[in-house]
């Protein structure tokens, strides 16, 4: 069984989509979160269920999608999930997105 380990900015990233959501319904931001943390948990015995992102196939980088946004995480040592970024559908994912938080990541550990 693998870890998850949330990276503070995309507890931000979450919470911030949240609230945006939660601006027309607050029930569908409740529902939003929900299934974000199913779909997380869900990685704790299947880590390597989601797919690599089309843009960046070439990196170790995995993504999950809970519409209306992807969550993208890497996996590290064989039995921990990183959970990175979590973005917008319709926002263009840039390498440099994951790779800030990849670092942001190692400096909280050290």
């Amino acid at each position: 069984m693998a870890q998850i380990i949330w990276s503070g900015p995309a507890l931000r990233d979450l919470d911030e989509i949240a609230d945006y959501i939660a601006l027309d319904k607050i029930s569908a931001a409740a529902k939003f979160v929900q299934k974000t943390l199913l779909a997380v948990k869900r990685l704790e015995d299947f880590p390597e269920s989601g797919r690599k992102p089309p843009e960046i196939e070439d990196l170790d980088f995995r993504e999950l999608i809970v519409k209306p946004c992807r969550i993208f995480y890497q996996i590290k040592n064989n039995d921990e999930v990183h959970i990175l970024y979590i973005m917008r559908s319709e926002r263009e994912l840039r390498k440099y997105m994951l790779s800030d938080r990849t670092e942001y990541q190692i400096m909280d550990e050290e």
